[in-house]
């Protein structure tokens, strides 16, 4: 009886593990499982380079066309962070077996209060992650961008772009893409010629400056 009672006990501790880690990310699971139907109905390139992350990444309804030396696919979900992309990267990463792989995220990170050091952490769990399917695939991570919006959060976000950079830095295939830096004004401040009205999401500019800044790696990692 005592045997039953520890077995019972240890299996509940476990559920209630896999329920807590669950939890943070349940929100997103209409988003992902919305991807995996639309991959049914419309499997994508195998090969191609994966663009993923938060909204930044969402609304850039024009990826697939703005790089056409490439093949793409765009997995952005707004809102997410970081680690929501690691912990569905088993449904959204793993069945692309992606040539190479772009990530925005970090914005909302800081926002939630998560810290410089935190944000360089979770995009290396990131990467881990993504090359426990694919060893050695090349990952770019886009500097999260200074919005007029969280201008307040600029010394955090400023901060976490340097330990992600540095990071970078340390490994084989990883890349830190600097768009930061080209979106401040000469006052080191955000502009507001990049976003739109909200002042967090980017404008047609916005996208046009990335593109110009990304287009070397992508072309570089993605040639069809």
């Amino acid at each position: 009886m005592k045997i039953l009672l520890s077995l019972s006990l240890l299996l509940a501790l476990v559920s209630c593990a896999v329920c807590a880690d669950e939890a943070p990310h349940a929100y997103w699971n209409p988003a992902i499982a919305a991807f995996e139907a639309a991959d049914r109905a419309n499997p994508p390139p195998q090969g191609a380079v994966l663009f993923i992350g938060s909204s930044s990444i969402e609304h850039w309804k024009s990826v697939a066309t703005d790089f056409p030396e490439a093949k793409v696919i765009n997995r952005g979900f707004g809102g997410s962070e970081i680690g929501d992309s690691t912990y569905f990267a088993d449904r959204i990463v793993a069945p692309y077996h992606p040539r190479a792989i772009v990530m925005y995220a970090g914005d909302n990170d800081i926002y939630a209060g998560h810290t410089p050091q935190r944000v360089r952490d979770d995009f290396a769990a990131f990467v881990r992650k993504v090359r426990s399917f694919d060893p050695g695939v090349p990952v770019a991570f886009v500097a999260i961008k200074p919005s007029v919006a969280r201008r307040a959060l600029l010394p955090q976000i400023s901060q976490a772009n340097a330990l992600v950079r540095e990071y970078a830095a340390t490994q084989q295939g990883v890349s830190y893409i600097d768009v930061y830096t080209p979106m401040l004004g000469k006052d080191g401040q955000p502009q507001q010629q990049w976003f739109g009205p909200d002042g967090l999401h980017m404008d047609h500019s916005g996208y046009a400056l990335w593109i110009g800044l990304l287009k070397p790696w992508v072309d570089a990692h993605g040639q069809r």
